[in-house]
């Protein structure tokens, strides 16, 4: 770090470096997986012939009409004797899915299936209460379960089944496809993420005493093993999660089978994918704070397993790593902070995060996908820029969970489109932005700010780091906005009618305010930075000149230049100021509560004056003498206490009454339109359900 650094600017350093370690560290033991995947075997050890043990097939719907038929006639096409197989649509819907299973499970009872239309008439425990409730009836041996936008092929019952030979084995669990994975550029990030958790952590920690998660679809359970865990448990939002774990404490077993690949449509609405992110985040970190504690004192769990189990449950605390690192950034930089890893070769540190980062990535990504994995590579950066703009939903997600607060089950809507050429924006389900759209577009403005910062602080090597991150705020409030849709399930020939042309109309002139809002934002926050903060930074700039430098003439212009620099912020009039009783002014402090003398632009100011009569009585005496160099070094360290007492200051011009205000005006507008539109959709959700009764 630098010399002199305020204890301000010191405190956001250790938290800087805190934040970073411990993504380094989560970072590390991803690739330390990668390792161990690369290690084991493409497939598991050799099995026999199991016979055809019965099984029951799970099917948990909830509101699913695009893909609900779909699912129910993949498997009713399984290849697998019908009196060994029984299916359960576990049906929660309150719309027309509902019909469609009825009329489902009624054709394929005619045609001998042991077909169940399950309705338990509440929705209580939403998933996991559905498969509790499917349980109490259930008496096969294998239970088998799949989401409603799965598709698995005829074969899938016949060659998972066998990996059953060994009796402590509680689960297999297959991997997904992605039936979508072309659709667009969101679809692919999440299908490169996906292939990441299967073919390394799944991989890796597949029959060993490492714990390896159920993903809640697409695998099938020895139904002894779930009784013996405790059945399926309500209290978090990834039942999957908490049952694997606590069955593999009971020491059951779980494989991964790679080579069995069940295809699934992946989210195409951006709102759908940060739902479903949403969940993941907050249930995870459930499951963290409902097992560690067992885990972690339990004698027979290893202690390499209890050290995956932390990370594996906690590891999307590096979302809001990833905010504290992206908000600490900027003001490191502005307050002239070193935070490059070799001080005197700053490309060596942009060296280490890309080898750290893409670099790393693009070589599990050919260990992964083999002679195909240039074209997935080309995926990287799309992949970047998505988890970095999804950090601000997964850190609220995070926040949520540590505070305890309960959030509903809310599904990720599927909509069966599999060809670029279809649309699902006019379908049903589709999802509005939320608030947290709000705080992402923040994340944005400060990033462009923080881009600005690096470069007008000869920082522009941190500009890249900080430019992808915006770019992902950007990304994902940008899809999330454009991706909201107002208009009913349409079919074709539908006059719209007038509250749904009032609503796509309200819907433009929001958009147009939001962008207006975030043009506005970025114009004052640029015009602020450019009279408030950067005429200190250049006075910074002069005093470093003047303690680099040994001539009296350079020094006195460099003097006057950052007396200049006082000068200009010392106009500004919304400085709180202070006059004595003759009106003199005495005080121009940023620090507008507790102020502080150090920080007094006045004495700032004097303090040149004084440097300047300094500079002319040492300028008349002879470069040799005692009083010369006395003088130089008085200067030297008049220079270095000016240069700290600014930089003191500087974090305080951020947070100066106006800018409060104006952030909070700021905010208040974008709730305002986020509440009018929040208000019209539920006008026309009631207008809907008023119709639908009529």
């Amino acid at each position: 770090m630098d010399g002199y650094i305020t204890p301000m600017t010191g405190v956001i350093f250790s938290i800087f470096i805190a934040a970073s370690v411990m993504i380094t560290i989560y970072t590390c033991n991803f690739y330390y997986l990668a390792y161990l995947a690369r290690s084991r075997k493409d497939k598991p050890d050799a099995v026999s012939d199991p016979g055809t043990p019965s099984v029951t097939i799970q099917l948990p719907i909830y509101n699913e009409k695009y893909v609900a038929k779909r699912l129910v006639d993949a498997i009713c096409a399984l290849d697998y004797p019908k009196e060994k197989m029984r299916i359960m649509i576990l049906d929660d819907s309150d719309d027309e899915t509902v019909t469609l299973l009825q009329e489902a499970a009624s054709h394929y009872q005619k045609q001998g299936f042991n077909i169940e239309h399950v309705r338990r008439g509440t929705r209580n425990g939403y998933k996991a209460g559905a498969l509790k409730h499917a349980m109490l009836t259930t008496d096969t041996e294998l239970v088998a379960i799949f989401d409603a936008d799965f598709i698995p092929p005829k074969w899938f019952l016949k060659k998972a089944i066998p990996h059953f030979v060994k009796p402590e084995i509680g689960l297999v669990q297959c991997r997904w496809g992605h039936i979508n994975e072309d659709y667009s550029a969101i679809t692919r990030a999440q299908a490169l993420s996906l292939d990441f958790h299967f073919l390394i952590e799944q991989k890796a920690k597949s029959n060993s005493r490492l714990f390896m998660n159920f993903n809640g679809t697409a695998g099938i359970w020895r139904r002894n093993c779930i009784e013996d865990s405790g059945g399926w448990h309500t209290a978090t939002l990834v039942e999957d999660l908490d049952l694997s774990y606590r069955a593999q404490m009971k020491n059951w077993k779980c494989v991964f089978l790679p080579d069995i690949v069940i295809d699934a449509e992946l989210p195409m609405q951006m709102n759908a994918a940060k739902r479903q992110q949403f969940r993941w985040a907050k249930g995870s970190i459930q499951c963290a704070t409902k097992l560690l504690t067992d885990i972690i004192t339990h004698r027979r769990v290893a202690g390499e397993a209890k050290l995956q189990a932390f990370v594996q449950l906690t590891r999307h605390i590096v979302y809001p790593l990833m905010l504290i690192q992206f908000l600490a950034l900027p003001i490191l930089l502005a307050s002239n902070a070193n935070i490059y890893i070799v001080s005197f070769i700053p490309a060596i540190t942009i060296a280490l995060y890309l080898a750290m980062g893409p670099v790393a990535y693009l070589m599990i990504i050919r260990g992964m996908y083999h002679k195909s994995w240039v074209s997935k590579a080309a995926t990287l950066p799309i992949l970047l820029i998505y988890t970095a703009g999804i950090s601000v939903n997964n850190t609220v997600a995070v926040c949520d969970a540590i505070f305890g607060k309960k959030n509903e089950f809310l599904r990720t809507p599927k909509y069966g489109i599999l060809k670029k050429k279809n649309d699902w924006k006019e379908n049903a389900y589709n999802l509005p932005f939320s608030q947290v759209t709000l705080l992402e577009i923040f994340f944005g403005v400060y990033g462009l700010i923080g881009v600005f910062i690096a470069i007008t602080t000869n920082n522009a090597l941190f500009a890249p780091i900080i430019g992808l991150q915006m770019v992902g705020f950007y990304f994902i409030a940008y899809m999330s906005i454009s991706h909201t849709m107002f208009k009913r399930n349409k079919s074709k020939g539908h006059k719209p009618t007038k509250s749904e042309l009032t609503a796509n109309r309200i819907y433009k002139i929001s958009m147009i305010g939001i962008i207006a809002l975030i043009v506005f934002g970025g114009f004052i926050a640029y015009n602020g930075y450019n009279t408030d903060i950067y005429p200190l930074d250049r006075t910074r700039g002069h005093l470093d000149g003047i303690i680099a430098s040994s001539d009296p003439v350079t020094i006195r212009e460099h003097l006057t230049s950052a007396k200049e620099g006082i000068a200009v912020v010392m106009a500004n009039d919304l400085i709180p100021e202070k006059t004595d009783a003759n009106g003199m002014l005495v005080s121009k402090n940023p620090v507008w509560v507790f102020d502080t003398p150090t920080t007094n632009f006045v004495r700032m100011d004097a303090d040149i004056d004084n440097m300047l009569v300094m500079i002319d009585e040492i300028s008349a005496a002879p470069r040799d003498s005692a009083a010369y160099h006395t003088g130089m070094l008085d200067i030297n360290e008049s220079s270095e206490a000016l240069k700290y007492h600014i930089g003191e200051a500087i974090p305080f011009m951020y947070i100066s009454i106006t800018n409060i205000i104006f952030s909070i005006m700021w905010i208040t507008a974008i709730l305002l339109i986020f509440t009018a539109l929040k208000r019209k959709r539920e006008s026309i959700k009631r207008n809907e359900d008023l119709e639908s009764r009529i």
